[in-house]
This record gives C-alpha cells, structure tokens and sequence, in this order.
C-alpha cells in the first residue's frame, strides 16, 4: 500500500462514526481470514492491536433550525439531519411510539416534537459521552 493509499485510507476511517468503524473492522478481519486465517488470527492476538484505542471524533449536530408548525413527520426528518451521525435503528422504537401517539391517539404535534426534539438531543449527549450502547 503506498502512503497515499494509508492517508486516503486513514482519513476515511476517521471520519466514520463509532459503529460503522466498528463494522469496517470486522469486515476487514472477515476478508482476511477468508484468505489468510493463520494471519488473521496472529494479527488479532496481538496484544498491541487489541490494546489500541481508536479515537473517534464524534461531529457537532447540524444546526437546522425548527419551523414554526412543524408536523410531526417533518419534525423525525429535520432531527434525522441534524443529528446525522447517531444510529437512527436505534432509536426506531421510541421515534415510532411517538409518531403513532401522534397520528392514532391524537396527541398534540407541538408536544411529539418537543419530545422527539428531546430524545434526539439525548442520544446525541450519550454518543458524546460513549454510552451510545
């Protein structure tokens, strides 16, 4: 591999979030075990391999302002954008029960916003923190 293919390589990588790292690195392990399981193997018992920290940087919310009269679904739209990096199939259930307290029981818009507004910002301070599992 040249040096301008670790940069380039290295530069992609630091720029993907936490889980989508993680799902690199193991298909990466998965590709080299297909062709090599005795190296792969090695590499991954390397005690200075496992006990690399990898440093992710996790980005700031885009700032996108909240229209007045926001409908509900607009509003799951909006906060999916600014809040771009988080794992949205995480959060499926909850934005789900709250969408449907919204169109099945009637529940006030302005209200299933606020709330979606809240569990957005939530996930995002505990991806901050690394409690995002």
């Amino acid at each position: 591999m040249t040096p301008e293919q670790k940069d380039a390589l290295l530069q992609l990588l630091e720029a993907l979030p936490a889980a989508d790292l993680e799902a690199v690195t193991r298909f990466a392990e998965f590709l080299l075990s297909r062709r090599d399981g005795a190296l792969a193997e090695r590499i991954l018992a390397a005690p200075a391999a496992a006990s690399l920290p990898v440093p992710v940087e996790i980005p700031p919310p885009e700032n996108i302002p909240r229209p007045e009269n926001e409908k509900v679904v607009a509003a799951v739209k909006r906060l999916s954008k600014t809040y771009f990096m988080l794992d949205k199939k995480k959060m499926l259930g909850m934005t789900s029960d709250l969408v449907t307290q919204h169109i099945l029981h009637g529940r006030a818009s302005e209200e299933v916003v606020d709330e979606l507004q809240s569990l957005f910002e939530q996930h995002y301070r505990q991806l901050k923190q690394g409690d995002a599992d």
